[in-house]
């Protein structure tokens, strides 16, 4: 799903808290059904209209559901939807709904409330940022975010049943855009009890909200009702800041454990108890450090540019994450569509950088203006990957940059208003498409486009990718988008991810997907 995930690659990789990966204590009950106990955060929110962060995905994905969800190849597959036709312009999609879907207090879901759903997500009331993403190519949808009008036109109910969506172009991608949660279903006599509904939401997923008390616990339990393969566990429970995860691993109170690069040799030690335990999940995540376009010094690209070309990242990733995540050159991570093993990045290049930044317009490094990086955290330290990367600033291009940290509840959704002239963040892909980080995080205007990059030939070029139906010159076009964000410093790229956890012997199913999400009702609780 996506999480726009945005999980700062850096705090995953050191400190193991991977979305659905960081399990925590509590004693599993052998025999079917039991309890599996995971590590887990507080979710800055369950109401999958407004949920932008991975955090809160890791329950809303749990709780909620829609028409489509993506099958274990990462492809769009029947959920709510049991079928759907496409019109030959390949405009119009009309789902067909499957009869047994109840919301968890037994009321059945019917066409209407999709419509619903989506004029609630697209209601400048709600105040949902990331409706426009992944709603935005549904016709009406433009007028309702603008406040224009209540409905979307684009949507028609043709019964309980049948739903039919019309979409402004044809695009290869609009399925897998309605796995994200903002096209989930809500129950409106839910939200209708006010602004804290989420906290005691309605879903129609394969667990309920059993019980949640912030910085404790939170409880989810099979629901009974779901239409899909019912959990086989009785309830999942997440320990809410329960302590150090790989502690409670070791002691046998968890089942899962993300490791973190403090544990890394000893778990890779054949000869060790940890080895046979562990798995390694690819995962479509692309970990960098973002510009402010609108500001000085990184409105001018020979500036982007020298501040890329200073950082050794293999020796960072050699150094700090002992190899766990690969050196990224361009922005889209291995296993994407449309990946390009041959894009020749900028480079580590300190002369190089030092002659862009003369020939800036700023002359000299003891010109610039003062520069700040925006980060996520509470007032500590920042990670050593950071540090690291402030110092070859330092050194190589003799330019101190300051650090400011923001609230992690508060930094996704604020990043775009509060960043400084740097910023630090991760992303995860929502689906498998070039689309989901060239278009939504570079095109002019997106709301993800944090440092607010402009470029009227990506757009333009983004605009003719979206909507060619062959497929290769499409990834092409994508391809060569790519390398006009990297040639012009849009960002610097610095790596991507994969997931390294441990899972218990008696604990079946549990498998991070390429999102970093576990289907929990797949997993079982062997007898141990």
């Amino acid at each position: 799903m996506k999480r726009v995930l945005f999980i700062l690659l850096a705090f995953t990789v050191l400190f193991g808290l991977l979305a659905g990966g960081c399990p925590a204590p509590g004693t599993p009950s052998a025999g079917a059904g039991g309890t599996l106990n995971l590590y887990g955060i507080d979710p800055i929110t369950l109401d999958p209209a407004t949920s932008w962060e991975a955090t809160s995905h890791e329950y809303i994905v749990q709780i909620f559901s829609g028409l489509v969800s993506l099958d274990d190849n990462l492809q769009p597959a029947p959920d709510i939807a049991r079928d759907w036709q496409l019109s030959d312009d390949g405009c119009t999609y009309t789902f067909y709904l499957r009869k047994d879907v109840k919301f968890q207090d037994g009321r059945g879901v019917r066409a209407g409330d999709f419509k619903y759903s989506w004029e609630r997500a697209c209601s400048p009331a709600t105040g949902s940022r990331i409706a426009a993403t992944y709603l935005g190519d549904i016709v009406g949808v433009g007028d309702v975010l603008a406040g224009r009008g209540a409905e979307i036109s684009g949507v028609k109910v043709i019964d309980d049943d049948t739903l039919q969506v019309t979409i402004d172009a044809p695009k290869s991608y609009f399925l897998s855009k309605l796995t994200y949660p903002t096209a989930f279903v809500v129950d409106r006599t839910n939200v209708a009890q006010g602004g804290g509904w989420w906290r005691h939401p309605n879903g129609t997923g394969p667990f309920r909200l059993k019980q949640w008390e912030a910085n404790s616990q939170l409880v989810l339990e099979r629901n009974a009702l779901y239409y899909g393969a019912k959990a086989k566990l009785d309830q999942v429970v997440f320990h809410l800041y329960g302590g150090v995860p790989m502690n409670m691993y070791e002691t046998g109170q968890i089942d899962a454990v993300g490791i973190s690069v403090n544990y890394i040799d000893r778990v890779m030690d054949k000869a060790g108890p940890f080895y046979s335990q562990m798995q390694i999940a690819p995962e479509l995540s692309f970990g960098y450090i973002g510009f402010n376009a609108t500001r000085p010094p990184f409105d001018d690209a020979n500036i982007r540019r020298a501040f890329t070309m200073a950082i050794d990242k293999d020796k960072i990733i050699s150094l700090v994450f002992r190899n766990m995540v690969q050196r990224a050159d361009g922005i889209l991570p291995p296993g994407i569509p449309g990946y390009n093993n041959d894009l020749v990045g900028l480079g580590y290049d300190v002369a190089k950088a030092r002659e862009l930044i003369a020939a800036s317009k700023y002359g000299s490094a003891a010109n610039l203006p003062p520069i700040t990086l925006t980060v996520s955290g509470m007032g500590g330290a920042i990670s050593q990957d950071l540090e690291a990367i402030i110092q070859e600033w330092r050194a190589n291009l003799g330019v101190e940059v300051a650090v400011r940290q923001l609230e992690p509840d508060y930094f996704m959704y604020h990043l775009k208003e509060e960043k400084d002239e740097l910023y630090s963040v991760g992303w995860i892909a929502d689906y498998p498409h070039p689309q989901d980080f060239l278009d939504i995080l570079f095109r002019s205007g997106e709301e993800n486009n944090f440092g607010e990059y402009r470029n009227a030939e990506v757009d333009s070029l983004l605009d003719e990718a979206a909507v060619t139906t062959d497929s290769s010159k499409s990834l092409a076009l994508y391809q060569r988008v790519e390398e006009m964000l990297v040639d012009d410093a849009a960002c610097l790229p610095l790596w991507f991810g994969e997931n390294y956890i441990l899972v218990k012997p008696y604990i079946a199913g549990y498998k991070l997907n390429a999102m970093g999400l576990v289907a929990l009702n797949k997993v079982e609780v062997k007898p141990h």
